[in-house]
């Protein structure tokens, strides 16, 4: 008798348990495959490992990618949806190289075999631009691109953690960007580029941390399928190279909030300055 009754009292709550999936199940399928069509179509984000683009971008910053801007790739095809524009030079970009077993970067099409991972750097040169590099010095269409000099020097943090001394700020153009670049006085340049063309539907990327980026001067341009879009918001930035679940401690909250987080750079956008102006270099550490 009273295994009858809890079957007949279990009864309403089983059934409760199966209203919700015929009712919340169809709305929760809708919401998944809305937020995977965003990120395959719209938005992506991206986490910098590297210090190659400073000063735009520091270790530990997370931005999105603008995805619908060239035109997303449909996954398992060769095709990308229509373009809103071209990708200008002077942007930067989140994009795919390749890496062999020897270690060295390729353009992503070299090898269908090699393993490919995302990069951010700055977009060079477009298709038809003749680009050289010789000396530390960028060479578009055989001019050199115009330098600025400013009285800023620039220490990374991971600079100041290894006692390394601060680097020479410039400002560079590269079309209607201008942006800047950090030059080591104590660094042999190394890498020239003699001058080539870009082939049509290629692009070549370097980063603003000219003495310590691997880019195209190595690794050589890549195809247009292999741009993922120009980065935009900056909307999480942090000095913390732990692992987001060690952050489950309560123990580092403090720490992290207060010491780690970057608060100023949150909501900023990776773009170009104007002529005449010379922004704040926002996390870094700076000398007159």
């Amino acid at each position: 008798m009273s295994e009858a009754k809890a079957t007949a009292a279990g009864a309403p709550e089983a059934e409760r348990e199966a209203s919700w999936f015929r009712d919340e199940l169809p709305s929760l399928l809708v919401a998944i495959g809305i937020a995977l069509a965003i990120r395959t179509f719209v938005f992506q984000t991206f986490y910098v490992p590297s210090e190659s683009m400073l000063p735009a971008l520091l270790i530990g910053d997370h931005v999105f990618v603008n995805k619908f801007v060239y035109g997303a790739q449909i996954p398992g095809a060769s095709w990308r949806l229509p373009a809103i524009r071209e990708p200008e030079r002077g942007e930067v970009v989140v994009f795919r190289f390749a890496r062999g077993p020897d270690g060295n970067l390729y353009p992503p099409d070299a090898d269908p075999n090699l393993p490919t991972d995302n990069f951010v750097k700055r977009l060079v040169a477009v298709p038809g631009d003749r680009i050289a590099f010789e000396n530390g010095r960028l060479i578009l269409n055989g001019e050199p691109a115009p330098l600025e000099k400013t009285s800023l020097t620039y220490s990374s943090e991971e600079d100041a953690r290894r006692g390394i001394g601060p680097r020479d700020v410039w400002i560079e153009t590269l079309g209607s960007c201008r942006h800047f670049v950090l030059d080591d006085p104590g660094y042999d340049p190394g890498q020239n580029v003699a001058e080539f063309s870009v082939p049509e539907g290629r692009y070549l990327f370097m980063g603003d941390n000219r003495d310590n980026s691997r880019d195209g001067r190595w690794a050589g341009t890549v195809p247009k399928s292999a741009l993922a879009g120009p980065a935009g918001l900056n909307y999480w930035s942090w000095n913390w190279n732990g692992s987001w679940l060690s952050l489950l401690n309560p123990l580092t909250w403090w720490d992290n909030l207060t010491t780690k987080m970057r608060w100023g750079r949150m909501g900023s956008f990776v773009e170009c300055f104007p002529d005449g102006e010379t922004p704040e270099l926002v996390g870094a550490l700076i000398a007159e």
